[in-house]
């Protein structure tokens, strides 16, 4: 078992977050997997779908965990969480409306397991750097973020699109444990601890985090320019 001091509640605040921040999507996939169900069956398929999805992201994060401990997959890891990062501070896409609906129970939380594994890597990459591998803390924080995600996926929906300064503070979390995780590499921890005068991890997080904003915000700038140009191409074509 983890030791309850800072570094612990540190590593399952991060997990949360991050958790919550890059599931919005799978929320709506759950609620379009049970739409077609009768009320009575509804909640059953959530729970279950859910719980199924929990089991499935364990598995995930003992897997990545493992990985983790090879040299410079760290680093690859840490890139990724870095795109993820930018990714996040994108204007979003539509796309969920090819999910099923099911009218069967069964069907309904095959659905929603399925869509997890599909769509969470960049969860599972991002919560495994959180917990920097403890497992425990991993599973805890699981169990206490999905039911923040499935009932209040709408209330946290309104709540992120309303003050989108909290998207970019997830974003720059994501840079953080981006640069942190990299620094930590066997390859390259030796030599950015040297450089760094014992603050390389830190100093690493710091510019992950920056590199991740200013990005995000230059490129989610560049594209909300591009889809108002195309909409008032629309709009003149139409007149």
């Amino acid at each position: 078992m983890p030791a309850f001091d800072m570094q612990f509640w540190d590593g399952l605040l991060k997990i949360i977050v991050v958790n919550i921040l890059l599931s919005g999507d799978n929320a709506v996939v759950i609620a379009l997997a049970c739409r077609s169900l009768p009320d009575r069956y509804r909640n059953k398929a959530v729970i279950a779908g859910s719980a199924g999805a929990v089991i499935v992201r364990v598995i995930f994060c003992l897997i990545i965990a493992w990985l983790m401990t090879i040299p410079a997959i760290k680093l690859i890891g840490g890139v990724l969480l870095l795109w993820i990062g930018v990714k996040l501070m994108m204007p979003e896409e539509e796309g969920d409306g090819d999910v099923k609906s099911s009218a069967n129970l069964w069907g309904a939380i095959q659905t929603i397991i399925i869509a997890d594994v599909v769509m969470s890597l960049d969860n599972v990459i991002a919560i495994v750097a959180a917990a920097k591998g403890d497992i425990v803390l991993i599973i805890i924080g699981l169990i206490m973020s999905v039911p923040l995600i499935i009932f209040g996926s709408q209330l946290l929906m309104k709540v992120l699109n309303r003050f989108p300064l909290l998207v970019t503070a997830g974003a720059g979390l994501l840079g953080w444990l981006g640069g942190e995780i990299m620094a930590g590499d066997p390859l390259v921890h030796r030599w950015v601890e040297t450089r760094g005068a014992g603050y390389g991890e830190w100093i690493a997080a710091v510019a992950g985090a920056a590199l991740v904003v200013v990005l995000g915000t230059v490129l989610a700038r560049r594209a909300a320019a591009r889809i108002k140009h195309v909409e008032d191409l629309s709009a003149e074509e139409t007149k």
